[in-house]
Order: C-alpha cells, then structure tokens, then sequence
C-alpha cells in the first residue's frame, strides 16, 4: 500500500519512516495538493497530520472527498488531520487519537487548538509556540497543580493568541494573575508531554496495523469552486448515480 503523510511541525519526517517504513513524507498539506495527487493511480492512503491555514488556504473538505470517492483510504490526527477527521468522519475519513476523538465529541470547537506558529522547511519546520492542546494536556496530567488552578490556567492559556502560546508564557501571565508560587516554580521544571506528537505516533502505528479497507460509497458533486482547482478526474463508474 502505498501511504502520503503530510507532516511538519508535530513530529520529524525521520520518525515517521521508522514508525511506518515505506511512507512518502510530504510536507504540510494546503488547498489543492490532495486535489492534484489524485492523478496519481499508486496512491492507496493519505495520513494528514499537519496542514497551512494562514498564509495558504487549508485544505478544502471537498478533496478530501473525492480521494474517498475513488476508492483512496483518508486518516487524519494530531493537528489538521484531526479537524478535518472530526469533520468529515460521517463520509468515511478515519480518525485517530485523543485530540481527534476531542473535536468528534465537540469537547474541542476551535481551530486554534492545535494551531502552532514554526519555522519554515529549512528549519525543520520547528516550533515556535506551544498547541493549546498540549498545554490542555499537560495542565491536566501536571501533579503539582490542584483542581483550583487548572481551569485558571487553561483560560489564560485560551487568551493568548495562538502564536504566543508557551509554557513560558503561560507561567509568566499565570505569575501575573497571582496564582500561588510554588505549584508554577514545580510546573516550569516539569517535563511536558506532547499530545500532538504523541496521536500522530499512533496514526503512523495504526496505519502500520492496517490493511485495506472497504471504501466508502459516497458521490461529490462537481462544484464551480472545485473546477476552479483544475481538471476534476470523473467520478468512478461504481459510485455514480443512474439517472
């Protein structure tokens, strides 16, 4: 089978290989790029976990549909891949791990949960801000903090915009706020998980798992919008309505 992971910030392209050898890493999925592989006939899964949204467009939902239509498996975790998996779950998109099973439950509503400000390609698309997610996470698993301070600081967390987001900044504003000293000074030595990373391990180790699966029997319609993109490949015999 042959796998796309579109992949930046969240976890090194070396990393998924060794968890899933065979994948073609490419990097964070925008609009038209699920549109133009569907050219493509070796193509048999695509994994998004990462995906632009400010200085491109996101990925459209409608060609996530169409690679589902012709018969191409879609899974989705971590940072885009989870919103568009919450979304597009009812037309047969898969989803993996705690930050989408959030967003498919509507614990999560927001975009800018997992929206993170990183580097470009050069850098190894390195982050430069922390997912509110992963301080989500971390603020729930943290020993040192009481029941009290948690929702204070998911609040001050939510209150930053997404590209200032970081522990660092959070213990700064949380230390501005008044919150008790000695629970913060514990919190800034702590060593902080990464939620994002950690579901984007387990969609490369359930796509590993994973074999073919039956597709889903849905028919996209052929929109103006989504003939701007290109040349739209014809809807596949099998999934074509009679008239």
């Amino acid at each position: 089978m042959t796998t796309l992971v579109y992949l930046g910030p969240t976890l090194p392209a070396a990393e998924a290989a060794r968890l899933l050898p065979g994948v073609e890493v490419h990097p964070p999925v925008s609009v038209g790029d699920v549109f133009g592989l569907l050219r493509r006939r070796d193509v048999t899964r695509i994994a998004i976990v990462d995906g632009y949204f400010e200085r491109m467009a996101a990925v459209w939902h409608k060609e996530l549909l169409l690679a589902l239509e012709r018969g191409i498996e879609v899974w989705g975790a971590a940072s885009m891949g989870a919103l568009r998996a919450a979304e597009l779950a009812p037309f047969g998109m898969r989803g993996v791990g705690a930050i989408y099973r959030a967003y498919a439950r509507g614990l999560y509503t927001a975009d800018d949960e997992v929206a993170i400000a990183h580097l470009p390609a050069e850098a190894g698309y390195r982050a430069v801000s922390d997912a509110l997610v992963n301080l989500r996470d971390g603020i729930a698993r943290a020993p040192m903090l009481s029941p009290r301070i948690r929702p204070q600081l998911v609040e001050l967390a939510r209150a930053r915009f997404y590209r200032e987001r970081s522990w660092a900044q959070l213990i700064v504003d949380a230390r501005a706020a008044g919150l008790p000293r000695r629970p913060l000074d514990a919190l800034a030595a702590w060593p902080k998980p990464d939620r994002k990373a950690a579901d984007a391990r387990l969609l490369l180790r359930a796509l590993a798992r994973s074999g073919p699966l039956a597709p889903p029997s849905i028919s996209v319609p052929r929109t103006w919008a989504l003939r701007q993109l290109g040349r739209i490949p014809p809807a596949p015999i099998r999934n074509r309505r009679r008239r």
